[in-house]
């Protein structure tokens, strides 16, 4: 398929530019972006007046609930989803059921993914047989498989001679391992935030030190080995001061925070809303700005979604029973414009966090514009708004803590490898 979009606003995080051009596209890659180098018959043209163009966003967490919870989402339903939200790559954790710690397993997903044909899909396989933390899964079958990195999701691993273990096996081999830092037993059980909300409401509580003394650990473990670990939705000011520390040392890691952490704190709980029931549980004010200053100075690589399809019958539940989770990549655009309009941040800055920050973090040629790459963009408007209802959202989940909000920025059309995969009514030129 050949396509020409005309007129459109190109943002390139990558190189930090913005410029109004055109873009040529032809065997599912960008050919130019201007003046076409070579004249292209027979292209399909896109108008896109007053619309931005950028890479298409690369999500580090979304559950996609197959195999084994079908019954909250599916496959076809969570892509639809991705791309009505721009993204056209993402990364699966491994908490299915079963959990994705046999090659088969996770063949099998890819082999599902690719016969959609519409979203890339990268699976992380399970750290430890079963996510059980007790015996480590054969990363090099499951790397073959088509893993790109290791976890336990939310999982944590108790006997730490395993997670030792566990990163030297790593680190032998080049693997990345995923880490969720939280201690198994001060988190244990807790639903909200340690603070004066949580004492107010009587929830359970989670302190800041479940992960300040998980990252300790990590670190540690680190040292001894080499392994490179990326550490999954930091939550806290005094966990992030570490991880400020740790890159100023000099060890390979990086880290993501959700979307939800960079908007919401535990005050938004308000009387025990289970749209709020997030994990990690949403933290005070000041953990909030210095999530911001985090992602502003570079602590923090990247903002995921963190999408995760619940029941709406598992938030009708009491906040302390309810499952933790909402949706988010069809919001993942658009919430992250709004922390970039209140931060005062250029469109190309903020999109380095959910396209070529975390495809460098994953070692894909993806989330940059430039000729010879895939073409893999997201054309939205940035001046249109939209309300976050159930009936906008193509997620199976319509469960979010941002219903009712007005979001700026509507995707019109997700282009993955050269092919128009979502139009939302694009005009043809």
């Amino acid at each position: 398929m050949k396509i020409h979009i005309k007129g459109g606003r190109v943002i390139d995080p990558a190189a930090g530019t913005e410029q109004q051009a055109d873009i040529w596209i032809a065997d599912g890659r960008i050919v130019s972006i201007g003046a076409a180098t070579a004249p292209l018959h027979d292209a399909q043209t896109l108008d896109a007046t007053g619309l931005a163009i950028a890479p298409g966003l690369v999500d580090l967490c979304a559950r996609l609930r197959e195999p084994g919870y079908e019954y909250r989402a599916t496959l076809e339903s969570e892509m639809a989803a991705a791309l009505a939200g721009g993204v056209t790559s993402l990364v699966c954790p491994p908490d299915t059921d079963p959990p994705l710690d046999e090659p088969g397993l996770v063949e099998m997903l890819k082999f599902r993914a690719r016969n959609l044909d519409q979203v890339h899909v990268y699976p992380l396989g399970a750290l430890t047989v079963g996510l059980k933390g007790e015996v480590i899964t054969e990363m090099a079958e499951l790397t073959e498989a088509g893993c790109v990195g290791f976890t336990q999701a939310e999982r944590p691993i108790v006997d730490t001679t395993v997670l030792l273990r566990a990163l030297q096996y790593a680190n032998t081999f080049g693997y990345t391992v995923w880490l969720r830092p939280q201690d198994p037993y001060l988190g244990r059980g807790g639903v909200a935030a340690s603070g004066p909300v949580a004492s107010r409401l009587g929830l359970s509580a989670v302190p800041v030190a479940a992960e300040t003394i998980a990252l300790h650990t990590i670190f540690e473990l680190m040292r001894a080995t080499g392994a490179r670990v990326h550490l999954q939705h930091l939550s806290s000011a005094a966990g992030l001061e570490l991880v400020r520390a740790a890159k100023r040392e000099g060890l390979p890691v990086t880290c993501d925070v959700t979307i939800n952490h960079v908007h919401l704190i535990d005050v938004d709980i308000g009387y025990f809303d289970a749209q709020f029931r997030v994990d990690p549980p949403l933290r005070s004010h000041r953990d909030r700005d210095a999530i911001r200053a985090a992602l502003a100075d570079g602590t923090i690589d990247a903002i995921c979604s963190d999408h995760t399809p619940v029941d709406d019958d598992e938030k009708l539940r009491p906040f302390g029973e309810a499952s933790p989770g909402a949706t988010g990549l069809e919001l993942l655009l658009s919430l992250t414009l709004k922390w970039a309009a209140e931060e005062k941040r250029s469109l190309a800055h903020a999109l380095t966090k959910v396209t070529c920050a975390p495809a460098g973090l994953l070692g894909l040629p993806a989330g940059r514009l430039e000729p010879g790459v895939t073409a893999d963009l997201c054309m939205f408007d940035p001046a249109a708004h939209w309300h976050v209802e159930p009936r906008a959202l193509k997620s199976q989940g319509h469960n979010t803590p941002f219903l009712g909000y007005e979001l700026p920025a509507r995707v019109r059309a997700t282009i993955v490898a050269g092919r128009v995969a979502y139009d939302s009514g694009l005009r043809q030129a």
